[in-house]
């Protein structure tokens, strides 16, 4: 399986697009064919443990690697979640699902990924004879910068070096980070929101002087960022594995079709479900949902994408992302592999901050995609909702899926197709604004939140994040976002 750059000019192995992360010309790899999983390929993977599901699904697209060793790869890091399965399937309601997938280190669906990628990473350094240290630039909205420093601390050969916006983040997503283990770690705090962080590393990306001043140092770049095709990847496998686990339930019949509402900023998540409906597995829609910053929706329903808009801090930060850069993906696809129309739509973007498709093209988007968003209040009114109701507790991001999840239950009465509702991140990252959420009690410290969470749910709390309050924070750098390359080389040059 080769990979192409959405804007043109390259063509890679799967391992070589995982090393790189992003291509030359600021596109993003995406496989030359979508390969296709057969209903007999699905049955046998009924049987299958979640690391088996995952390795057939990655195998399809990465090739290049040993199939055996990809396998062991998965069971190593999906061992690493709590509870015996990474991605559990919960029935709250007739034919309503909630995919948990935030049992990992660190607590969020990022896991799923960052878990895996150290070995797709170093492996695929191996297969392309790389010998230089890889340093792993990552811009973040609060999960994936804790999900990566996790997975890399101490990595052999690797450096990571997180961005974060430094007042867009929750007190629990910056400590976490803030107070990383590992040798070969650093985290900085930028001025400006996520977007600003995403711009500053995607630039450092395609300098090219900023690469050669690397390479003199004996630096290569990658990124943990869902640009990279090795974040994306894994996510497919949870999709099958949600709908493998409804068929095996007895809940569905093999064949049938079903739906997906993902909360979701950088449309990585999202993009990751319609990348297994083309290998064919049985989705009807996905419905995308969003928060105050809802330019996917107005996307979604106009085909202009428009990111010149007042942006929102929220109660679910990680979706605080007015530039969703997968979109580039699914430009690429509806647009008939287009590389030429998809760089001229990104140049849009990057130059005047918007871009539009055509009306053949919206209407291609819209036979699959729809998009909802939920203000603040109204994620907590469905959190709270659904806690009376059915005694579930479920963090922010994934309250606004369930918005968005309802209002579209209310709209179509009639439509008895089941619902996955994918669930993020654990309720206690975002203690304080859960607490809120379900008693209407408001605490300003976390721990307190946590505390007084779990005396109103009974859910259990992550030892992982109970600990945290007795680490050392390593980490207090607050930079410009426009000087980040000098970060960059002063921890190089450490």
């Amino acid at each position: 399986m080769n990979f192409v750059s959405t804007r043109g000019g390259e063509k890679v192995t799967g391992a070589r697009a995982i090393v790189k992360g992003l291509s030359e010309n600021g596109g993003l790899y995406v496989p030359e064919k979508f390969p296709e999983v057969s209903v007999e390929e699905l049955e046998s993977m009924l049987s299958m443990s979640y690391p088996e599901r995952a390795a057939e699904i990655l195998f399809k697209y990465l090739d290049d690697y040993d199939k055996e060793e990809l396998l062991s790869a998965c069971e190593k890091a999906y061992a690493k979640f709590e509870g015996g399965d990474a991605a559990p399937l919960v029935r709250i309601d007739d034919g309503v699902y909630i995919l948990e997938l935030w049992h990992g280190p660190t607590c969020a669906f990022k896991d799923m990924a960052l878990t895996l990628l150290p070995y797709l990473l170093r492996k695929g350094c191996d297969i392309c004879g790389i010998k230089e240290k890889v340093l792993i630039l990552v811009a973040t909205s609060g999960d994936t910068g804790k999900a990566a420093l996790e997975g890399f601390k101490d990595a052999e050969g690797v450096d990571i070096m997180v961005f974060y916006p430094n007042d867009g983040v929750s007190k629990m997503q910056k400590l976490q980070m803030c107070t990383q283990e590992g040798s070969n770690v650093n985290v900085v705090a930028v001025k400006g929101n996520f977007d600003d962080c995403q711009t500053a590393v995607k630039e450092i990306f395609s300098g090219e002087e900023y690469n050669r001043v690397l390479k003199e140092k004996g630096v290569v770049l990658s990124s943990a960022n869902s640009i990279n095709f090795g974040r994306l990847a894994p996510q497919i496998a949870y999709y099958f594995s949600a709908y493998l686990d409804l068929v095996s339930g007895g809940q569905i019949s093999m064949g049938e079709e079903i739906d997906f509402t993902v909360p979701t900023g950088n449309f990585g998540n999202i993009l990751a479900a319609y990348y297994a409906k083309r290998m064919g597995l049985p989705v009807r829609r996905l419905h995308c949902a969003s928060n105050l910053n809802k330019v996917l929706t107005d996307f979604l329903a106009t085909g202009e994408y428009d990111a010149r808009r007042e942006f929102y801090k929220t109660t679910s930060p990680s979706m605080d992302i007015l530039v969703s850069s997968n979109l580039e993906r699914l430009l690429f696809e509806i647009s008939g592999r287009n590389f030429e129309l998809t760089a001229e739509r990104m140049k849009a973007l990057s130059k005047d901050g918007k871009y539009s498709v055509t009306s053949d093209e919206l209407a291609a988007i819209r036979e699959v995609f729809d998009g909802g968003y939920a203000s603040d209040e109204e994620c907590v009114e469905a959190m709270y909702d659904v806690f009376i109701d059915v005694g579930y507790t479920m963090d922010t991001h994934t309250g606004c899926a369930m918005k968005v999840a309802l209002d579209w239950f209310e709209k179509n009465k009639k439509d008895k197709t089941n619902m996955v509702i994918v669930s993020t991140a654990n309720p206690y990252k975002f203690p304080q604004d859960v607490l809120y959420a379900v008693t209407g009690n408001d605490v300003k410290d976390s721990f307190k939140g946590i505390k007084r969470l779990h005396a109103a749910t009974a859910m259990a709390v992550p030892r992982s994040l109970l600990t945290l309050r007795d680490k050392p924070v390593r980490f207090t750098k607050v930079a410009d976002s426009k000087k980040l390359f000098e970060e960059v080389l002063s921890f190089v040059e450490r």
